[in-house]
């Protein structure tokens, strides 16, 4: 048993906080060397902010669009109190698509839209409470993830993750590191393998980041690296979050994902995709319906601060890639657990 002094403690970091009507972001872009909060005030901003990665991962990126309605909201009512709603449409529309893969930026748009009807005056307030509440929600949504996950979970099981899917991708605690968090509280976890999720180094930079401010032991290894780890070490599983989930059960999640899940298969390693409800689409039957966003050629170009010979070569840079619901053995959200999903499964509890 642990003692008391490596039991992992409540995150004290945010990717993204309200203040005094001022959102503020976590600029992941820095980490793990600074900690570092941009300040935003302006809607356009923020979709920017999204777009360059400064804030990421789908539930985070949702709820930061939420408050970046509040703060077009505001500034529309300030300009001409009548006319508010039509003139953030625009604003709306550059939001939705800042990043196009991660469903939960829609989603939280249009639940932020659908209460403007309802609004007499002065929309900050009312809009406000909805965001807070979108952030809370999702906060309870991880601990619930977590802990029915953890359920999942046997002793002495050493585990594998791809990209962030934690505190820093969500309003809190995380969908896949919310499960390693707990099943690590409960005494299940001997190890995390972190893999470092190129070309923006989510793996490296950022889940080992956020384990080892849990004392969580975690070792980081190359992209290429996870067969290899799945055929000499006893594995018992792949824990990786989704930007978007499909009506059959498809997931998108970060470049990569799918490979590690083929070899996970392969290997008798189980695979568990952890998400909220906002993360479900089930207006997208399958996921080759799923738009992929293509991320531009400098990520891949510049190699140690130095632009490489790649300029003179094609570049394919897709963000996300698709993991058929037949690979899967776990969807695990905080309405329930799918086991081996598919779109009957998916209706049951979504449709």
């Amino acid at each position: 048993m642990k003692n008391k002094e490596s039991e992992p403690q409540i995150e004290t970091f945010t990717a993204v906080k309200w203040n005094a009507g001022v959102l503020k972001l976590l600029d992941q872009r820095k980490l793990p060397n600074e900690v570092v909060y941009l300040d935003y005030s302006s809607a356009l901003d923020v979709a920017n902010a999204i777009k360059e990665m400064v804030v990421r991962g789908a539930p985070a990126i949702g709820i930061t669009a939420a408050y970046a309605v509040v703060l077009a909201a505001n500034s529309a009512y300030q300009n001409s109190p009548d006319n508010w709603r039509e003139d953030i449409e625009e604003i709306l529309r550059v939001l939705v698509a800042a990043r196009p893969t991660a469903i939960n930026l829609k989603w939280a748009i249009s639940k932020m839209r659908k209460q403007f009807n309802m609004i007499d005056g002065d929309p900050e307030t009312q809009l406000l409470d909805l965001a807070i509440k979108i952030h809370n929600d999702d906060i309870a949504a991880n601990h619930e993830m977590g802990r029915l996950g953890a359920e999942l979970i046997d002793p002495d099981s050493e585990v594998i993750t791809h990209c962030n899917a934690g505190a820093l991708a969500t309003g809190g605690y995380g969908t896949a590191l919310g499960v390693i968090r707990t099943a690590y509280q409960k005494g299940l976890l001997k190890k995390v393998y972190a893999s470092e999720t190129r070309p923006w180094l989510q793996g490296a930079r950022l889940t080992s980041w956020e384990l080892k401010q849990d004392n969580i032991p975690v070792s980081l290894l190359i992209d290429s690296a996870v067969s290899n780890l799945m055929q000499t070490k006893k594995i018992s599983w792949l824990i990786v979050g989704s930007d978007r989930i499909t009506a059959n059960g498809d997931i998108a999640n970060k470049i990569g994902t799918y490979s590690h899940v083929v070899s996970a298969k392969y290997h008798n390693v189980k695979v568990m995709v952890v998400a909220p409800s906002s993360t479900i689409d089930m207006k997208i039957n399958s996921g080759k319906k799923i738009p992929i966003e293509n991320r531009p050629a400098e990520e891949v170009m510049y190699f140690q601060e130095t632009q490489s010979s790649l300029n003179q070569t094609e570049i394919l840079n897709p963000a996300f890639d698709i993991t058929p619901a037949s690979l899967i053995d776990y969807i695990v959200t905080e309405k329930g657990i799918i086991h081996e999903p598919n779109a009957k499964k998916m209706h049951a509890i979504f449709g």
